[in-house]
């Protein structure tokens, strides 16, 4: 019942699709690790199992041997007893003759019982034979599954650290990417171009305010000469003439 549990076990695992379960997993580099344990601790028990079947196999085959050679030796006395009691016989000695005649009977008795157990004994043997032949078939398999299966892993584990590396770099190259508005160069020159803005603003602010100045005088000129003007007037005094270029 043990084996046929074992021999179940190697059938399923050797089926199984490793693709199929691993694009079904949600961490498939945890799978795979059970998977590695799960093919190691069924391989070491089919390893056992089989062993020990094919000790029974041996322990069969043994036997099967022993039954034949023994038939072979009891048919040779039987052979034997026959031919001492023909000597007897012709020798006008019928009460050793009897005796032996019964003595190659008993020897065939032996004969036959030793042959039958070999007989019954050849069906299970080979039996055993196919069974240990598909364990062993199994067993390679489960083998080379498992070696898939940390090849698989070592895969996934490299194709990993390839992505890690490959988003490491990435970043490092967005975090001195200048167009990149959300890099830290992109913030320095957003931080540079606010300034500059602020500079050239103080600036046209201090233009106008010079400018404002400038008119102010100009006006107070202005009112000066119509002050004089008026003082001249009222003096008695024609008013002060503006002077006529050239």
């Amino acid at each position: 019942m043990a084996k046929q549990s074992i021999f179940g076990r190697i059938s399923t695992l050797v089926k199984a699709n490793i693709n199929a379960m691993l694009d079904q997993a949600e961490d498939p580099q945890k799978m795979l690790d059970q998977l590695v344990r799960d093919y190691t601790n069924n391989i070491a028990d089919a390893e056992a199992a089989i062993a020990e079947t094919i000790g029974n196999l041996r322990l069969l085959e043994r036997d099967h041997q022993e039954d034949l050679q023994s038939a072979a030796e009891w048919g040779n006395k039987a052979l034997a007893a026959s031919r001492k009691a023909d000597e007897f016989r012709a020798a006008g000695d019928p009460v050793d003759a009897d005796k032996f005649d019964n003595l190659a009977k008993v020897a065939l008795q032996r004969q036959i019982a030793a042959e039958n157990s070999a007989k019954a004994a050849a069906p299970q043997i080979a039996s055993q034979t196919e069974v240990v032949g598909k364990l062993k078939d199994g067993l390679n398999g489960m083998k080379q599954k498992l070696e898939q299966l940390k090849a698989k892993s070592a895969e996934l584990v490299a194709r990993q650290k390839t992505a890690e590396a490959q988003t490491k770099v990435v970043d490092a190259v967005k975090s001195i990417d200048v167009l990149d508005p959300t890099s830290e160069l992109g913030r320095f020159e957003e931080k540079v171009r606010r300034q500059e803005a602020i500079a050239q603003g103080k600036t046209e602010l201090a233009a106008s305010s010079l400018d404002a100045q400038f008119e102010s005088l100009e006006d107070l000129g202005e009112l000066t000469e119509v002050e004089a003007r008026l003082a001249a007037l009222k003096s008695g005094g024609s008013p002060v003439k503006p002077a006529i270029e050239g």
